[in-house]
């Protein structure tokens, strides 16, 4: 997708469910309107089966803002006295938010130490739960997350929002990937169209060195896989038939997918992996990428269907809304389709830089 003109070369704009969004509002006016509590699954729910438990890893739920995953897993790395990579947890969280979470640090053999540790925690961040368990966190092992947001400066007709919350509550929204993951101006998938394939295994430098080349690469590989599936998705949304099964779907509950794309392309059959094959096509500069490599092909829901979903209006401007989303989407995402936002910690960020 090359262009002369100045335009972007990647679109990072995909359409919406409707074709239009019926309102525009301001996210994360401040950390407390972005609201996200993290659950786990109900075999391993913390402390449950954590309590009074034994293990060599200690787990600690903790609620923090203004810090993002990684960086806490680093901090508590170095405060416990183990390896980055011997951290767990279950899935990344905006810093620009008040989070609740479970990480895991590996002490195997300090139960005595525990205590102290807990208290050098606490004083960076609030400790709400803690105890042993016997392996891990690790990611998407959580059932989900659950958000309690507050748009403001909220704007549309209201009549025209409610419908659309309605609706978004009862068939959901197309389950993009956000632009977030692409890079400033896709500047991660300019990266990946000029990665060496053969580089993607050298993995030890990222997992283990907390952010070496290997994970640089990795993460430009993830968004070239995931902007493909977002233009896949683009096609189905625009066809009318993205919250539809279409033959040749692989799924085995016949709920509507997309490709991770992968070697051999797609897992999809028939008139689906005509479809994806097609759209994908348009861009080679990813085909030669996908070709290099032995990853296999994986496929992601192209629904996003928000759970427990509620709204009320706090003044005429200001906009509470309550849903739970399984692992691996976003509120954004889900807002998107509704609202034109204007995500305010871009420019706290941008101030701060100043």
């Amino acid at each position: 997708m090359s262009q002369d003109n100045g335009a972007p070369r990647w679109r990072l704009e995909w359409p919406t469910s409707s074709g239009k969004r019926p309102g525009k509002a301001q996210l994360k006016s401040v950390p407390e309107d972005f609201r996200v509590t993290e659950r786990l699954w109900p075999d391993s729910e913390l402390p449950g089966s954590v309590h009074g438990g034994a293990g060599e890893h200690l787990c600690v739920r903790l609620e923090k803002s203004g810090d993002n995953t990684e960086y806490v897993a680093r901090e508590l790395a170095a405060l416990a006295g183990c390896k980055a990579f011997e951290v767990g947890f279950c899935g990344l969280k905006d810093r620009h938010a008040v989070t609740k979470q479970w990480f895991s640090l590996y002490c195997p053999g300090r139960e005595s130490e525990d205590a102290a540790l807990l208290q050098a925690i606490g004083a960076r961040w609030p400790v709400l739960a803690s105890g042993r368990h016997a392996r891990k966190l690790r990611r998407g092992e959580h059932l989900g997350n659950e958000f309690d947001l507050v748009l403001r400066q909220v704007s549309g007709n209201r009549v025209d929002i409610e419908q659309a919350l309605t609706l978004l509550g009862e068939r959901g929204a197309p389950n993009y990937f956000g632009p977030q993951r692409f890079g400033i101006g896709g500047g991660n998938l300019e990266r990946a169209v000029n990665l060496d394939p053969s580089r993607l295994n050298r993995k030890k430098g990222g997992r283990r060195g907390g952010g070496g080349s290997g994970s640089k690469n990795v993460l430009y590989f993830s968004a070239a896989r995931s902007w493909l599936f977002n233009e896949v998705l683009a096609a189905r949304v625009e066809a009318g038939n993205w919250f539809n099964g279409v033959p040749g779907e692989p799924s085995e509950d016949g709920q509507p997918t997309g490709p991770l794309w992968g070697d051999g392309g797609t897992l999809a059959t028939g008139e689906l992996a005509e479809l994806e094959r097609a759209v994908v096509s348009e861009h080679p500069e990813f085909e030669r990428l996908f070709l290099s490599t032995r990853m296999k092909p994986e496929r992601r829901a192209l629904v996003t269907r928000p759970e427990q979903m509620n709204w009320q209006w706090q003044d005429d401007n200001a906009l509470r809304i309550q849903f739970f989303l399984p692992p691996g989407q976003y509120a954004t995402t889900v807002l998107g389709d509704i609202f034109e936002l204007q995500d305010m910690s871009l420019s706290r960020d941008n101030k701060q830089e100043s």
